[in-house]
């Protein structure tokens, strides 16, 4: 009886473990497509396993006069993250939300700021997974 359970233990976690990785690559490749070619990757995954309602803080410095694009993805379908970007005052700069859940945007500072980025799940959609921001810059 132990070893079959312990056997049953190594199976469930190996697949689950296949089964994460799996959904990450797919996240990936969602988000990737929306930077390449046109925009390069600060070389940064901004990545959070989320379930409920729970949000995300990834914080980050946009520089002065460069053209960034920022993409959030979870799982094959689109539009199931909302991102939302706040100065350091905590005042709210952009959310997708505010766009139909776009999975990206793009945009320029005039001067050099640092941000938080809040990434949650469509909860209409989706109740867990992993999220993915990815922020690119034109060169």
């Amino acid at each position: 009886m132990n070893r079959f359970y312990t056997l049953f233990l190594i199976l469930f976690f190996t697949g689950l473990s296949f089964h994460s990785n799996a959904q990450s690559d797919v996240t990936l490749q969602n988000c990737t497509k929306y930077l390449e070619p046109e925009f390069i990757s600060d070389g940064q995954q901004y990545k959070a396993l989320l379930s409920g309602g729970e949000v995300s803080e990834f914080h980050t410095t946009f520089y002065a006069n460069n053209y960034y694009r920022i993409v959030g993805a979870t799982g094959k379908m689109e539009k199931n993250v909302i991102f939302s970007i706040y100065d350091e005052e905590n005042h709210l700069l952009f959310s997708n939300k505010d766009h139909k859940n776009s999975p990206y945007w793009d945009f320029q500072f005039t001067n050099s700021i640092n941000c938080t980025i809040e990434a949650k799940l469509n909860q209409k959609e989706v109740t867990s997974g992993f999220v993915l921001l990815l922020i690119g810059f034109k060169q």
